[in-house]
C-alpha cells in the first residue's frame, strides 16, 4: 500500500470516538473502546477497498471492466 493513502487511521479515530461514547453510556469504557477500535478498523478497510474499486473503474471509460474503452 502506498504511503499516505490509507483511510485506516481515520477509521480507527472515528471508531475510538464512537466506542468511547458507547463505553461511557454503558459504564464500561474498556469494552466500548475495544468495540470502537474493531469497528474503526472495519470502517477504514472498507473505505480503502471502496476507493480502490472506484479508482479502478474510473480508468475504464466504457464501463465494461476490460479497459479497452
Amino acid at each position: 500500500m502506498e504511503s499516505g493513502n490509507s483511510h485506516l487511521g481515520i477509521g480507527i479515530a472515528l471508531g475510538v470516538a464512537i466506542g468511547a461514547a458507547l463505553g461511557v453510556a454503558m459504564d464500561n469504557l474498556a469494552v466500548g473502546m475495544g468495540a470502537g477500535i474493531a469497528i474503526g478498523i472495519a470502517l477504514g478497510l472498507a473505505m480503502d477497498e471502496s476507493r480502490k474499486r472506484k479508482d479502478k473503474s474510473d480508468g475504464d471509460a466504457d464501463g465494461d471492466g476490460d479497459g479497452d474503452n
